[in-house]
């Protein structure tokens, strides 16, 4: 049998380049597809406090700036109100924003939680696509309030004299202690996470949720130093980092 002229490969390579292109124009027009129907999945596509909980949202979340997280705020409709640096030098916090609970986000206890604005707008984000949902689904009621043990204080993490400082120095984390549902009813991370009954599946749940907005995210299962509040927060890891969980 002949072996294929140059003109015989020739076409054979040209069909091949062809049908590369077919296949590689087909699967960007079914990303662009998905990306516009599910902006929260990929990483280039803007930050939509609105919209659900997705793959790349934890990542949009970390890599804002302060004025685009005002930005994102404000066109959220979250109110806020923009307070001065405080502390310094390994305790400086220089991005703070006090939310104002109880129109578009919850209300804090205390009153004059005032934290990063990238933790501000995980807070709105768990709240609006976690917390609530949860809330409905477990007692048939929303939350009212939540309860917290504060976010910017100058130390270390377990109140070490060395090492590495808490993302609590920077205003960069907050402590959640409690749920106050409207009809009244608390929910305590210190007395209901070992709860037999809905009250231990809603804290979990807001939990769970809560590791795929914030950086960190630990609760009584990681250690006895958690085991009346959930820790969150945004440490940064990196444009891609990891979430720690538990």
């Amino acid at each position: 049998m002949r072996a294929p002229g140059g003109a015989d490969r020739r076409v054979a390579r040209w069909l091949r380049r062809g049908l590369l292109l077919v296949v590689a124009a087909s699967l960007g027009l079914l990303l662009w597809g998905y990306s516009r129907n599910h902006p929260e999945d990929v990483p280039w596509t803007q930050l939509d406090l609105a919209r659900p909980v997705g793959a790349a949202t934890s990542g949009k979340i970390a890599r804002l700036d302060a004025a685009e997280c005002r930005a994102l705020l404000r066109r959220a409709g979250i109110g806020f109100k923009t307070l001065p640096p405080a502390g310094r030098d390994e305790c400086r916090a220089d991005d703070l924003v006090r939310l104002r609970g109880g129109a578009v986000t919850i209300a804090y206890r205390p009153s004059d939680l005032a934290t990063s604005c990238k933790v501000a707008a995980a807070l709105a984000l768990w709240e609006w696509h976690v917390v609530q949902p949860a809330a409905l689904r477990h007692f048939g009621v929303g939350v009212a309030s939540i309860d917290h043990f504060g976010s910017y204080s100058c130390r270390r993490p377990y109140g070490r004299s060395t090492g590495a400082w808490s993302e609590h120095a920077r205003a960069n984390a907050l402590d959640i202690a409690a749920f106050r549902l409207t009809d009244g009813r608390r929910i305590s991370v210190a007395s209901d996470w070992a709860d037999p009954g809905g009250r231990s599946r809603f804290l979990r749940d807001v939990r769970d949720g809560a590791c795929r907005i914030f950086a960190t995210t630990l609760s009584p299962d990681y250690n006895r130093a958690h085991r009346d509040h959930l820790h969150l927060d945004e440490a940064g890891r990196g444009r891609f980092g990891s979430r720690a969980c538990r």
